[in-house]
């Protein structure tokens, strides 16, 4: 009897212990960064049924008393999930949380967090505070297309603390600086360097071995912007939005490069009176370099009219 029930607890601790699998993809869990810093790397595809939504790198830096959380997730499932893995780590609450942009593959997952730890504050950029009640919707209704309802009973949960560029937060004695250019990726990034570990989290302001959209709050010009500021601070690790993490050379050059080859074949077609597709063509073996990213098919010809008509402003 004694041996059956030995048999049964060992069994019962080596299922907890598994990492959360999502069929065809893989297992997710935190990996170590540095020192009580953790990220999980989410796959690089579009929410779907088979990732349920989850696509984005949640990450959590362990404090004396607490856990801060930068951006946990796109849905409440997801939530669930990143909270559970958290929680093989450390049995610590939640103290705040950060999101680093609008898009809700990032922060819907702020509803998890909310229902378990409702004494958490929730920081992200002054523009994402007002607009996260009403663009929240929009993106719940999204994501459940997406997942084919699987992210349903996602409420919105709105950030409770704006942020600036510059602003300096102490929490639990963990120090966070916050850099924004907006309109970067979005009008409402916030990029968060984590003081004691020199860390950076780049939000989707920097991406590896993807591409992606840029929507009408965006501004590539400011994106290459901001990457250039993070290539200044000379941090030991750079947590991008989409892709593993790295050195600089590793996570934010090779992006800040792609937006750059950008910028610049772009405003040559300009002055030479090109077309966006016409550009495309003449200069598509420059953009070899990243032509394996994720997204770069749909996204290049987009970006490319992008950039014209950012360059088309400037000129007027």
């Amino acid at each position: 009897m004694m041996k059956l029930f030995f048999t049964l607890i060992m069994l019962f601790l080596s299922f907890s212990a598994q990492a959360w699998q999502l069929a065809g993809l893989g297992d997710f869990k935190f990996e170590s960064l540095a020192q009580n810093v953790y990220v999980m790397h989410g796959p690089l595809d579009e929410p779907n049924v088979a990732n349920q939504g989850f696509m984005n790198n949640p990450a959590i830096i362990v404090s004396d008393n607490g856990v801060i959380i930068v951006d946990p997730g796109s849905t409440l499932g997801v939530g669930e999930n990143i909270l559970a893995e958290m929680a093989k780590i450390t049995n610590k609450p939640v103290l705040a949380v950060f999101n680093t942009h609008i898009h809700g593959d990032h922060w819907l997952a702020n509803d998890a967090v909310y229902r378990k730890f409702p004494k958490a504050k929730i920081y992200a950029h002054k523009n994402m505070k007002a607009q996260a009640a009403e663009q929240g919707l929009f993106w719940i209704d999204l994501m459940s297309q997406l997942t084919k309802g699987l992210s349903a009973a996602t409420k919105v949960v709105v950030p409770n603390q704006g942020l600036e560029q510059g602003a300096e937060i102490e929490i639990d004695g963990q120090v966070f600086r916050i850099h924004s250019v907006v309109p970067g990726h979005t009008d409402t990034d916030i990029m968060i360097e984590h003081v004691g570990s020199k860390t950076v989290f780049l939000g989707d302001n920097g991406l590896r071995d993807r591409v992606g959209r840029f929507d009408g709050s965006s501004a590539i010009s400011g994106n290459i912007e901001a990457l250039g500021r993070m290539l200044k601070l000379d941090a030991g690790q750079y947590v991008p939005g989409h892709g593993r993490s790295g050195s600089a050379s590793e996570v934010v050059e090779p992006y800040l490069d792609y937006l750059t080859m950008l910028q610049e074949v772009v405003s040559a077609g300009f002055e030479e009176e090109l077309q966006g597709y016409e550009i495309k063509q003449k200069n598509l073996d420059k953009f070899e370099p990243w032509q394996d990213w994720h997204g770069f098919e749909t996204y290049l010809g987009k970006h490319i009219d992008k950039m014209y008509l950012e360059i088309e402003e400037q000129a007027w």
